[in-house]
């Protein structure tokens, strides 16, 4: 499972965030290509923008579900304030 306080400074705030867990592996940013890009320095995935619309919220999710080693959170600031 991610962890809050592990993601990376790249991430935009938001509740959507990856976490130092990314291999990777291409999946979030195939799946969700307009919320997840890769930092080619760092050598993992990070959040971008957050979703705007019910199709990358959807996108998001599928990516967070299907992510091999569980670095993607849905925990985020947005959720928190909300909460």
């Amino acid at each position: 499972m991610a962890d809050i306080a592990n993601k990376y400074p790249d991430n935009v705030p938001g509740k959507y965030y990856v976490d130092n867990q990314c291999i990777d592996c291409d999946l979030c940013r195939e799946t969700a290509p307009n919320n997840f890009t890769r930092s080619d320095d760092g050598g993992y995935s990070y959040v971008y923008k957050q979703p705007s619309s019910p199709d990358e919220e959807n996108q998001c999710k599928e990516a967070k579900e299907g992510c091999p080693v569980e670095a993607i959170g849905d925990n985020g600031e947005a959720a928190a304030a909300a909460a």
